[in-house]
């Protein structure tokens, strides 16, 4: 993996790090020598992540919070800067896919969690990391979208998770807009379908009882034929998160292995 130096020592805050994608990016942040803390609702799988990845002693946190409630967002983010100092870097990663049905038939509970906490959550990450970045002048922020934040797609029953990344791929604009003055940068990150658990539960979803079925007709419509893996994510999230991306900021990388072109 790339080596960025000016990565090194930089405070990294991820959400989301119980999950696939936000592992990958833990661990490729502590391989520039960064300081990590790991953000996610559920405990069981934040230890077996934070096992895994064995990071060098005072490198490492884990933080259990409900990103969709206000009060475990702040909670987060004073205790990332209680513990080391400050927050340069925020991989606002965190989301859900939601139930997998047409339209029509989305139970508005479903829809709701898939808001509180893909948008929501989100946004009110931006609200309580971006006065950290504000007071020093410095500071990079990348928001996870999705391929299905820039365009509608095939109809598969992910309306409510598809109009959650149109949101954030919007928020991320204004946020970028805003931020600039203060030397902050807000981009967000356009996987394709990736090879995680999340994806495993779509494609059940969309074929019950023949996911691979599923993931096989999903991939043949990528030009590269195959999933993206969650290091290709990371990989994207370090380059925006290092002086080689020092003049994007509002920008919308896909990691889609062509699918959007």
């Amino acid at each position: 993996m790339t080596t960025y130096q000016d990565l090194a020592d930089k405070v990294v805050l991820i959400t989301g790090g119980g999950g696939g994608i936000g592992k990958a990016a833990a661990r490729a942040f502590l391989g520039q020598g960064c300081s990590v803390a790991l953000v996610d609702i559920a405990a069981g799988p934040l230890a077996e992540v934070a096992a895994d990845l064995a990071a060098p002693e005072g490198r490492l946190i884990t933080i259990t919070a409900d990103i969709s409630k206000e009060e475990d967002v702040r909670a987060y983010v004073a205790e990332t800067v209680r513990v080391f100092g400050t927050i340069d870097v925020f991989f606002n990663n965190a989301g859900i896919e939601g139930k997998v049905a047409p339209l029509v038939d989305q139970n508005m509970d479903d829809v709701d969690k898939v808001f509180a906490i893909n948008i929501r959550g989100t946004y009110m990450g931006l609200k309580h990391v971006l006065p950290v970045m504000y007071a020093k002048k410095s500071g990079c922020v990348i928001n996870t979208s999705s391929v299905g934040g820039l365009t509608a797609g095939p109809a598969l029953g992910t309306t409510p998770y598809v109009t959650s990344k149109f949101a954030i791929t919007g928020l991320t604009r204004l946020a970028a807009n805003e931020s600039a003055a203060y030397n902050v940068r807000v981009n967000s990150v356009h996987p394709a379908p990736a090879n995680t658990g999340m994806m495993r539960r779509l494609e059940e979803g969309i074929a019950p009882g023949h996911g691979e079925e599923a993931k096989q007709a999903i991939s043949a419509g990528i030009p590269l034929g195959r999933y993206a893996e969650a290091e290709d994510v990371a990989k994207a999230v370090l380059f925006l998160a290092s002086e080689a991306s020092s003049f994007i900021t509002g920008d919308q990388l896909r990691v889609d292995g062509g699918q959007l072109n």
